[in-house]
């Protein structure tokens, strides 16, 4: 019998055979070969049809960050030309931020030791001095758009650029209780200076760091504690500033706040930027404008009467219907009569030919009769791949009640997670930015605020209410919601915000200016639909005076 040692086979007298060996080290290889576990399938390396599938995937900078360049482009194409890459955006921003989330101040009262008056006498005071600044293009740094308009701009533009950044500034203004201001920076401008990555300790610009991957410094624990930022677009034209870059910490030294704000949604660890929304069906994406397009070509000349002109001898003479080009000048310039060849094809038109000259006809087959079905099975994939069903994404709902209804459902988790992101890496830093200048003037009373962290937190707590659910059957939802509150499954706040957007307290509030309004009206024995009414100069008098002259 051989035995098997990591040498090779080793026969029973001791003697090595080399032979031996290389049919060991054959078996050994044969054996390694073996398929076993994932390398029966996805990791299969003997299988026809995984042959061809060369890959190779290294750290999130080799995959991702040094691929943002042309994926930003890229997906900023599609935006501007592939309609569906459009509608697959606005979608997005449309449902889950609409017309901007909106602040719920959420005070821990226990915690405070506040009761429940004081509670909500405080938060509705929160959002009458929030709206001071949030309904104000003040709280813009460009001064063009409010808090809500600024929503929508970052959302759109971290989903299209896969990132986008906000710095929080402090600049006076006239007529403005406060000084806060919000600077959007698109993504671009976020990058190593001279577009040159480090990834080892070394200076830059004449600064120590250690590691800059496009933009963000991190210290030797992989903490981001900088960003630097271009004081210009790396591809504009049109100004002649030099580009230069500046260094702005991530977080404030004294007060630990965040300086910079950076929305994103990460897929690996340690990835420092983030990827278009479009990234992954870019591909498909292009390919589908390219058949739509030429399809449309196709369908547009098949409806076009296209002849061909067969003539019964040889000759110089241009084409059938064509202008040679010295005659076109002729004919711009003023000079010459109009050649009898200058003929044009129209709807219903007669004309003569030469003699021996007879026309053929051409029929094309465009659109292909599979076109919608092709397309539709295509955008089907790229709707899965982005989380937005194809009937949502079309607006086209054909199907049954179910199916519409299964389909917004499921919809409405995607955006539920995404303004949660949203939420966190905008609103609430600017929030609570916003609430702490308050708190320094002396706008908002927040005893121990500046204390401690924890008191801090019960105070800033808050919660934001984007658009609400689309309904598919109002009575249905409204019977359920009521249902969920009343056996303590869901509070009023969440099931108001959910169904109509809006603040269950503030709407409370208004049902009791106008119940009080109501209950004067009824006591005064006037109808209310003829409350406001008012009469014709004279009053009733001048009335009955025309009914006695008819």
């Amino acid at each position: 019998m051989y035995k098997e040692q990591a040498t090779g086979l080793i026969l029973p007298d001791g003697v090595k055979s080399s032979r031996a060996i290389r049919q060991a080290a054959a078996a050994r290889a044969a054996i390694s070969v073996i398929n076993s576990g994932y390398s029966h399938y996805g990791a299969s390396r003997d299988k026809a049809n995984m042959r061809g599938w060369n890959s190779y995937s290294g750290s999130a900078k080799e995959d991702i960050e040094d691929n943002l360049d042309l994926l930003r482009q890229r997906s900023r194409d599609a935006y501007m030309g592939i309609p569906s890459a459009t509608a697959a955006l606005k979608t997005l921003r449309t449902n889950v931020i609409a017309g901007g989330l909106m602040p719920s101040p959420q005070i821990d009262g226990d915690y405070l030791k506040m009761t429940s008056g004081q509670v909500e006498e405080l938060q509705a005071q929160i959002l009458r001095e929030f709206s001071l600044w949030a309904d104000s293009t003040a709280c813009d740094a460009d001064r063009v758009d409010d808090f809500y308009g600024l929503q929508q701009l970052a959302f759109l533009s971290s989903m299209m650029n896969g990132d986008a950044f906000a710095t929080l500034t402090l600049k006076t203004r006239p007529q403005q209780p406060y000084d806060l201001r919000v600077r959007l920076i698109e993504a671009d401008r976020v990058c190593s200076p001279n577009y040159r990555d480090r990834l080892t300790p070394g200076k830059v610009l004449g600064r120590d760091v250690e590691s800059i991957v496009q933009g963000v410094e991190t210290d030797g624990d992989g903490e981001v504690i900088a960003y630097w930022i271009a004081n210009r677009h790396p591809r504009s034209y049109t100004t002649l500033k030099a580009q230069d870059w500046k260094r702005v910490e991530a977080y404030g030294k004294k007060t630990g706040m965040r300086q910079v704000l950076h929305i994103m949604q990460r897929e690996r660890a340690g990835q420092r930027r983030g990827v278009p929304v479009l990234a992954p069906v870019l591909e498909t994406l292009k390919q589908l404008e390219r058949y739509a397009d030429a399809e449309t070509t196709a369908a547009l000349l098949g409806a076009i009467f296209t002849v061909f002109v067969k003539k019964g001898s040889i000759t110089d003479e241009g084409p059938f219907g064509q202008m040679m080009r010295d005659e076109l000048l002729k004919r711009m310039t003023g000079g010459g009569e109009r050649d009898p060849n200058d003929l044009e094809l129209g709807a219903g038109l007669i004309m003569d030919l030469e003699m021996g000259e007879s026309v053929d006809t051409v029929e094309t087959q465009h659109p292909h009769s599979g076109y919608d079905t092709f397309m539709m099975a295509r955008m089907k994939q790229v709707s899965a791949a982005m989380e937005i069903p194809v009937n949502v994404l079309y607006k086209h709902f054909d199907v049954n009640f179910s199916c519409a209804r299964g389909a917004l459902n499921e919809f409405w988790r995607s955006c539920g997670m995404m303004r949660d992101n949203f939420a966190e890496d905008f609103c609430q830093p600017v929030y609570e930015m916003w609430f702490t200048e308050a708190v320094a003037r002396g706008r908002i009373d927040a005893p121990g605020f500046f204390d401690d962290p924890a008191t801090r937190k019960a105070y800033m707590d808050c919660k934001w209410n984007g658009p609400a659910r689309t309904a598919m059957n109002p009575s249905q939802e409204v019977e359920a919601a009521v249902k969920r509150v009343e056996n303590g499954f869901s509070t009023a706040a969440e099931e108001t915000a959910q169904l109509t957007g809006g603040d269950y307290n503030r709407n409370i509030r208004q049902r009791l200016v106008e119940a009080e309004r109501k209950r004067k009206v009824t006591e005064a024995g006037t109808p209310p639909q003829l409350q406001g009414q008012q009469e014709p100069p004279g009053g009733g008098k001048q009335q009955e005076e025309g009914k006695q002259n008819a």
